[in-house]
């Protein structure tokens, strides 16, 4: 049994293989599990209470929580909320109660991706929380104070987990290209320093990502190593080979570097040239790279009021349905949901009327003193008001059968033109 789960454990992705198994190993993070840090102390006192993993993909939410299992030597059960289903929750806890009554071990449940549950859903595990037949880790990439229920969010502790630093991934690349048992260090690897960094630093603070795509690298270029009087050559990991690597793994996207903004800009000038093919490729570009789908969905928005506006009023509303659609379901479900608004916004009549009106209001708000509102246009809710003129003159226009003939804007503006 022993020699199988090597076995398994060999065939593993490197990113499997690295993972930390104590917290002295664990990279980043410091703030919530560095030394004298609360949860810190929590786990070395075996006293550690539910707890929900706030951070974006590839921070280490899942280790931290096998470690915390470790560690305390409670039983791990990993389930994903986005493949499982209520009824698996219930045998969970239903083997977990007998563990704990019959052995007197505590069973650690770790949800990934939590929000993917609706809060009717989270409720079955309020009861089992609170009675201590399990300790629910929960780990998410979304705010848990608009994903997880309230009432589960009350007998949680949040603990947030930061994108991981380029320093960080630096030191968990060097760690696998040298570690005889789990990693590469049994191979003569020649990576220079600044491919390093680069791997690093593009990987968008995802330790899987850089590691998946080391070990893509160095795959490849294991078939063409030849043989010397000294023994195999190197395996020379060079740029284009990491940039090569990084494409298949995660298409050269940096979600907060200068690509990011490239891809979008390329997005939205072309459906604003009515390029629905090519507004399709670079939103499948941004897709398929992990971006998150809210935040393509909100520049949808923001696009249908710019460049379309008034010329297509119900471009706003795809535009809201494109959101709420990759909200509820999430990736992949709403790639076809965010490619049908896009082809849609390139399609549509363009104007940017709204656009330019508003600016014009932005700059008369900043270029001049804040006007006063018009009396005849104030509210009166008082006898004082009143008298000192609130509301008086004012025209109620429902009750003129022609249009009636009164200022709206302040006195030093009046008759100004923002829509053409």
């Amino acid at each position: 049994m022993e020699t199988e789960e090597k076995s398994l454990k060999e065939k593993a992705p490197l990113a499997d293989r690295m993972r930390p198994e104590t917290l002295e190993d664990f990279v980043g993070q410091d703030a919530i599990v560095g030394v004298g840090k609360m949860l810190r102390k929590a786990i070395e006192a075996d006293e550690i209470p539910s707890m929900i993993f706030w951070g974006p993909p590839g921070c280490g939410k899942t280790t931290l929580a096998r470690i915390i299992a470790k560690m305390t030597k409670a039983h791990f059960v990993q389930f994903s909320a986005a493949a499982g289903s209520v009824k698996e929750i219930r045998d969970i806890i239903a083997e977990a109660r007998d563990r704990l009554r019959n052995k007197a071990k505590k069973t650690i449940l770790f949800v990934d991706e939590i929000h993917r549950f609706n809060k009717a859903q989270q409720d079955a595990f309020l009861p089992h929380v609170e009675s201590g037949t399990i300790i629910l880790i929960g780990a998410t990439t979304e705010n848990p104070s608009f994903e997880v229920n309230s009432a589960l969010l009350s007998r949680s502790r949040v603990f947030v987990l930061k994108a991981l630093e380029p320093e960080d991934i630096e030191v968990i690349l060097k760690k696998a290209l040298s570690d005889k048992e789990r990693g590469f260090g049994n191979l003569k690897i020649d990576i220079s320093e600044e491919s390093l960094k680069f791997l690093a630093s593009v990987s968008d603070g995802d330790a899987r990502t850089a590691l998946n795509a080391l070990e893509l690298a160095v795959k490849s270029a294991k078939p063409s190593m030849s043989k010397t009087k000294k023994g195999l050559k190197p395996i020379k990991l060079d740029d284009e080979l990491i940039r090569e690597a990084l494409q298949k793994t995660h298409l050269l996207y940096d979600r907060k570097g200068e690509e990011h903004y490239n891809i979008i800009s390329a997005l939205h000038k072309s459906m604003r040239g009515s390029d629905a093919d090519a507004s399709l490729y670079w939103l499948g570009r941004m897709l398929e790279a992990g971006e998150d789908p809210l935040f393509v969905a909100r520049r949808l928005i923001r696009f249908a009021s710019e460049d379309i506006g008034l010329a297509n009023p119900n471009a706003m509303l795809l535009a809201v349905a494109a959101y709420e659609t990759a909200h509820f379901i999430g990736m992949p479900e709403c790639n076809l949901s965010l490619a049908e608004a896009v082809v849609y916004m390139a399609k549509a009549k363009k104007s940017n009327e709204l656009y330019v009106a508003y600016g014009k209001v932005e700059r008369d708000i900043e270029e001049m003193p804040n006007e006063g509102v018009p009396l005849h246009l104030r509210n009166a809710p008082t006898k004082l008001m009143k008298e000192i003129g609130y509301g008086k003159g004012y025209k109620y226009n429902p009750k003129y059968k022609e249009p009636v003939d009164q200022d709206y804007l302040p006195e030093r503006l009046k008759k100004r033109k923002y829509l053409e």
